[in-house]
C-alpha cells in the first residue's frame, strides 16, 4: 500500500500521463497528470532549496489554484507538513497559527498581501517563519520570493524521499468559533485510509469531473482533492464559490459530480435562470457540514439532481455517515449509516449506547481518524478515547441504522428541561415560502431557563414575525416554538456554511420574549 499520498500522483503520471488532471478556472490553465507531476516535483526541489526538510511545516494562504495542489503534493512528496490557512482569519488569528504550528515558510496568493504584510511586520511573533513566497505577486514586495520563478528554475526529476505513513502529513486548524483554533493532525496513513474509505463507499468512476467549489483549506475540498487524484479523475477548480460560475461550470465542463454545503445549495436555487442551464451530466451533489433541511432536499430532487448526504469531520478526514442519492427521498433528513470502513455509534452522557429513536452524541471509529490535536493532550483526550472519536454532534439513528444529525451539543437549547434542537426550528422555518434563511439560537428565560428565538433572511423584505410564528405552530411542539423572530440581511457563516451563532448571541443577547 502506498506510504506517501504524493505517491499515487506521480503513479497516476506514468500510467496516464496525458489524461486531464485539474482545470482551473481562474487562469484557464490545463494540466495533465504528467505536466502537474512535473510542476510537483519543480516545487518539491524548490522547497528544499529553501530549506524545508522532512517533519518541516509550510503554510498556505490562497485561493483555490494550481498552485495550492502543487505546493501540497510538493510537501507530501519531501515529507514537510501542510498548514492550509482559512482566508477569512485576522493577521492576529493567522499569527497565533503560524507560530502554534512552527510554520517555517508562508506561500501567499496576492489577495492576502495586506494580511502578509502585517504578518511580516510583526514576525518576531513567529519567529520560526522565514521565508514569504508570493504567488502571482507583482514583485513589489523585495522581502517575498516568487512562487513562479523558484519553480520555473528546478528541474522535474522525481525528489528523493522515504516517507512512512506514520509521517506527519497535515495539520489543519479548526475554525475557532468558541475559542483559540485547534490544530487537527493527519498523517499519511490516516489521509489514505480516509480515501480508500469513500472510494469503497462512493460510486465514483476514473471518467469523473469533479467541481471543487469549497476553499481547499476545507477538508470537504482537500479530500476530495486527494481522493480524485488518486482515481485518475478530473478536477474542475473554483477559485471561490459563485452560484451563478457554477450552474456555468456543470454546462461547460460537463461536471460529473461536486460537493456543496447546504448554504451553497441554496444559493444555487435562487440564480434566477439556472434551469436555462444543461446539467444533465451532473450525477449527482454531496452536501454536509450541517443539517440538511428536507425542503431543500426537495428542491433538488424535482430537479433530477441527486443530493448525496455525507457526515464527517476534519478530525476524521471526512468520512462518518453517508446516504446515497437514490435513498434521499426515502430516508428524507438522514445522513445514512456509516461509510464503509467507519463504525458509528450513539451513546449517552455516560458513554452508554443509546436505543433507537434515542438522540445521543455521535461517536466514530476508523483508521482515518486524526492523530490528535497539535500541541494539545488535553483536548485530544476529550476528542479521542479508546480510539473512538467524540464529535459533540447530537444524532439519532432508527432501527435501520440510518443516522440524522440534530445539532452540535454547543448549540442545543434545554427549555424548561426539555431538549430543543435548533436545526428541527430551523428546517420549519426554511420551509415558509418567505424565508430565503434562517438560524435558531438559544435565549436566556426567567420561567424556561432558554427560549428558542429565530433569526431569519426574508426573501422579499420584511415578513410579518406573526406569520413566521403562526408558520411554526402547527408543526412543532410548544416547547419548540420560537418566542421571538428578527430579521437580519445575512446570516453570518463560517467558510463550510455553518451559521456563526456565537456571533448571532452577541446580537441577539435576549432576554426571550415571555
Amino acid at each position: 500500500m502506498l506510504t506517501n499520498i504524493a505517491d499515487a500522483l506521480r503513479r497516476r503520471a506514468w500510467i496516464r500521463p496525458h489524461t486531464e488532471a485539474m482545470v482551473d478556472l481562474e487562469s484557464g490553465t490545463r494540466l495533465s497528470y504528467g505536466e502537474l507531476n512535473d510542476r510537483v516535483n519543480q516545487t518539491a526541489h524548490a522547497l528544499m532549496k529553501l530549506g524545508i526538510g522532512h517533519g518541516e511545516k509550510i503554510a498556505l494562504l490562497c485561493f483555490n489554484s494550481i498552485e495550492f495542489v502543487e505546493t501540497y503534493y510538493a510537501a507530501a512528496k519531501i515529507g514537510a507538513v501542510i498548514v492550509p490557512l482559512n482566508w477569512r482569519l485576522t493577521a492576529t488569528e493567522l499569527k497565533f497559527i503560524l507560530g502554534n504550528s512552527e510554520s517555517k515558510a508562508l506561500f501567499f496568493g496576492k489577495e492576502f498581501g495586506p494580511v502578509t504584510d502585517e504578518i511580516y511586520s510583526d514576525r518576531a511573533e513567529v519567529p520560526l517563519l522565514e521565508s514569504f513566497v508570493e504567488i502571482d505577486g507583482d514583485g513589489s514586495r523585495d522581502w517575498a520570493i516568487s512562487h513562479e520563478q523558484i519553480r520555473k528554475a528546478e528541474g522535474t526529476d522525481e525528489p528523493q524521499s522515504n516517507i512512512s505513513g506514520d509521517d506527519l502529513l497535515t495539520i489543519v486548524y479548526t475554525s475557532g468559533t468558541t475559542g483559540l483554533p485547534k490544530g487537527v493532525v493527519h498523517s499519511h496513513a490516516t489521509a489514505m485510509a480516509g480515501i480508500m474509505n469513500c472510494l469503497s463507499t462512493f460510486d465514483l468512476g476514473p471518467e469523473e469531473r469533479y467541481l471543487v467549489a469549497l476553499p481547499l483549506f476545507h477538508v470537504g475540498a482537500s479530500t476530495p482533492l486527494l481522493l480524485h487524484m488518486y482515481n485518475g479523475s478530473t478536477l474542475v477548480l473554483m477559485r471561490q464559490f459563485d452560484p451563478t460560475a457554477t450552474w456555468d461550470m456543470f454546462q461547460s465542463e460537463r461536471i460529473t459530480s461536486a460537493l456543496a454545503v447546504p448554504a451553497m445549495l441554496n444559493f444555487m436555487l435562487q440564480v434566477p435562470d439556472f434551469k436555462s442551464r444543461d446539467y444533465s451530466s451532473l450525477r449527482g451533489i454531496m452536501t454536509g457540514a450541517s443539517p440538511v433541511p428536507v425542503e431543500l432536499i426537495n428542491a433538488y430532487v424535482e430537479l433530477n439532481i441527486e443530493i448525496h448526504q455525507v457526515y464527517g469531520m476534519t478530525e476524521s478526514f471526512g468520512p462518518g455517515c453517508y446516504l446515497p442519492g437514490d435513498e434521499a427521498t426515502e430516508r428524507l433528513g438522514s445522513t445514512g449509516k456509516g461509510y464503509l470502513l467507519t463504525d458509528v455509534r450513539i451513546v449517552d452522557d455516560h458513554g452508554n449506547d443509546v436505543a433507537p429513536g434515542v438522540p445521543g452524541q455521535i461517536l466514530l471509529k476508523g483508521a482515518h481518524n486524526m492523530i490528535g490535536y497539535w500541541k494539545n493532550p488535553e483536548a485530544t483526550a476529550e476528542m479521542l478515547i479508546d480510539e473512538w472519536l467524540h464529535t459533540g454532534d447530537i444524532g439519532i439513528a432508527d432501527e435501520d441504522g440510518y443516522v440524522t444529525i440534530h445539532d452540535r451539543l454547543k448549540d442545543m437549547i434545554i427549555s424548561g428541561g426539555e431538549n430543543v434542537y435548533p436545526a428541527e426550528i430551523e428546517n420549519v422555518l426554511l420551509s415558509h415560502p418567505e424565508v430565503a434563511d434562517a438560524a435558531v439560537i438559544g435565549q436566556p428565560s426567567e420561567a424556561w431557563g432558554e427560549s428558542p428565538f429565530a433569526v431569519v433572511v426574508a426573501s422579499n423584505g420584511i415578513v410579518d414575525p406573526d406569520n413566521i410564528l403562526e408558520h411554526c405552530r402547527d408543526k412543532l411542539a410548544g416547547f419548540k416554538l420560537p418566542k421571538g423572530v428578527a430579521f437580519i440581511d445575512e446570516i453570518p457563516r463560517n467558510p463550510t456554511g455553518k451559521p456563526l451563532k456565537r456571533i448571532l448571541r452577541e446580537q441577539f443577547p435576549g432576554p426571550a420574549p415571555e
